[in-house]
Formats: C-alpha cells, sequence, structure tokens
C-alpha cells in the first residue's frame, strides 16, 4: 500500500508539471522543458524595433540587391539563366502539360544542340545533387543519407515505373514542381530551366543503368 500511494503521488506530481495550473499569472516566464520557439528574435512587420538605431522594424532592401526571381527592367538574364525564373505561365515548358496530358520530351524553350544538352545534363547533375540526392541517392536509386534514418516512402527512380515510357518527362517536371506523397514541391526554389535540367540528368541516369 505504502508503494501504491508513492506512484499515485509521483503520476499527481507528473500530471501537475506537464499540465500546469491553468488560469494563473505568474510574475516571471515559466520555465519551459521544450521551449518550440515560443519566444525568439524576429522583425514584426510593419512594428518598431530597438535592434536597429532608427527603430524601425521595416527595412529598405539591402542595397544592389534584388528579390529571387524577379530582373531589373530591361534585364532577361539572372544568374546566368535566360528566363522570367519560377514560372508562372502556361504551356509545356512551364507546366509539364501538353493540354490535359503531360508531355513528353524536352520543351523547344531549351533550344537544345549536342553542345547545350551537355551543358543542361550539366547543370541537372549539380542541381540533383544539391536537391534531391539527399534523398533519392547520387544513382536515383533512392538510397540516400535520409534513408539511413527512417525516412520512408523514398522513391527509387532506376525503377522501370519511372522509366520515361510509364512516367513522361512531363509528370517527372511537374513531380519536381509540386512534389508527391512526402516530398514537398520545389517549384519555389529551383527555376523552370534547372527543373528541366534535371529532368534531363534523371532521364541519363537512367539509361546509364540500363546501358553499363
Amino acid at each position: 500500500m505504502r508503494y501504491f500511494f508513492l506512484i499515485y503521488a509521483l503520476i499527481a506530481l507528473l500530471v501537475v508539471g506537464i499540465f500546469g495550473l491553468r488560469g494563473q499569472k505568474f510574475a516571471k516566464p515559466p520555465v519551459r522543458i521544450f521551449p518550440d520557439m515560443d519566444e525568439q528574435d524576429k522583425v514584426r512587420a510593419q512594428k518598431p524595433d530597438s535592434f536597429f538605431a532608427d527603430g524601425h522594424g521595416s527595412r529598405l532592401p539591402i542595397t544592389q540587391t534584388q528579390p529571387r526571381g524577379f530582373n531589373a527592367e530591361g534585364e532577361k538574364v539572372i544568374g546566368g539563366i535566360p528566363e522570367y525564373e519560377f514560372g508562372g505561365q502556361t504551356g509545356y515548358y512551364y507546366t509539364g502539360h501538353v493540354g490535359d496530358y503531360f508531355g513528353a520530351g524536352m520543351p523547344e524553350e531549351l533550344n537544345l544542340t549536342n553542345e547545350t544538352a551537355e551543358e543542361l545534363i550539366r547543370r541537372g547533375a549539380e542541381r540533383f545533387g544539391i536537391y534531391c540526392a539527399v534523398c533519392h541517392g547520387a544513382s536515383g536509386d533512392g538510397l540516400g543519407i535520409t534513408s539511413q534514418y527512417g525516412v520512408p516512402g523514398i522513391a527509387n527512380l532506376q525503377q522501370p515505373t519511372f522509366a520515361s515510357e510509364t512516367y513522361p518527362d512531363g509528370r517527372l517536371f511537374n513531380t519536381i514542381t509540386n512534389g508527391k506523397g512526402l516530398m514537398s514541391g520545389y517549384g519555389y526554389n529551383i527555376p523552370v530551366r534547372d527543373r528541366w535540367a534535371i529532368v534531363a540528368y534523371v532521364r541519363t541516369l537512367q539509361a546509364a543503368k540500363a546501358n553499363p
């Protein structure tokens, strides 16, 4: 019986410690075992902020910078990519769709030649290594570093399911843009041309697997 009351008291103390006493006010901030970013340094929009000398929280853009994805008036190149970076337009190049279906092949807007196709694949290899390999693996087999930490459902791009005959280029582009399953979309992170570069590189990985 003695142990029963001891365990009961410990459980009661644990419950009170976790849920606290509701409705009371304290002069000091509560002790948080897991703060979960309840309080953090940040600049609130349209609010004064003592961090800055002028006391204004709203800041003007830093000199000689520009918002990502936008060009200065008259300029058509940003980061070496001649396009309006992140899409929003219609057509196969920007959506991967041809009407109600996913298209196949590389868009005409890429203006590919033997030389530029090689450059596009090299660019795709670089972008794939930055954004995709961490999950899909360097060879696209789904054995990236995240798979070693129990992340489920990583697609093996070497499977026949993802071949161009069953998974058209436009669909692969759309998946990169909007995501699928646990994978979030990269439409706000990767420019349109780079997304097509990744598609081209994935096809290169698949061809290399099929024809070693």
